[in-house]
């Protein structure tokens, strides 16, 4: 089955109550350990919007979480510091994303980051946003940085895509 056949039987939604997230497992503890016990807490508190990728409407294959931050223009590579305020700039933070180790390799991954891109950039149309941010955990690095995502001037592991950038993916 092609890749975008794989996707077609899947779907994205809101964290809910009907969700079974106590057997996700990603590979990555911190993950795995995150959307069992702490997601459903941290989005009715409103500190993170956890969105799940289903086939079924109950069991999570994946998910990602989006929060509203900031970052100072001065941990920006160079060029693109100079052109911007001193003041924090706000961002959109894609704060958790994984897929569940036994669909790695479908294009699942690419699938929730697009969709969490897009969330994002439709966001920022009501809340301004001046780029989706993540901070790369063990091994996702070179994903991001395959979807042009650029490295912050003090920080490697902390990758932002413009919201310039998202927009051109998704304006029509």
């Amino acid at each position: 089955m092609d890749r975008k056949n794989r996707q077609s039987d899947y779907r994205i939604e809101p964290l809910g109550a009907n969700h079974d997230r106590r057997d996700f497992s990603c590979g990555v503890n911190e993950l795995d350990i995150y959307i069992q016990r702490q997601a459903g807490q941290d989005q009715k508190r409103k500190l993170a919007a956890v969105f799940v990728l289903t086939a079924d409407g109950k069991t999570v294959a994946g998910f990602y979480t989006l929060s509203a931050h900031s970052i100072l223009g001065a941990e920006l590579p160079l060029e693109l510091a100079a052109k911007l305020p001193r003041f924090p700039l706000p961002v959109t933070l894609l704060g958790r994303m994984a897929v569940a180790q036994s669909l790695h390799g479908q294009g699942l991954g690419e699938f929730l980051l697009l969709h969490a891109l897009e969330r994002a950039w439709l966001g920022s149309r009501q809340v301004a946003s001046w780029a989706v941010v993540v901070d790369a955990k063990a091994g996702a690095r070179k994903f991001y940085l395959q979807h042009d995502f650029i490295a912050f001037a003090t920080q490697p592991s902390r990758l932002f895509l413009p919201m310039k950038t998202v927009e051109k993916m998704f304006a029509t």
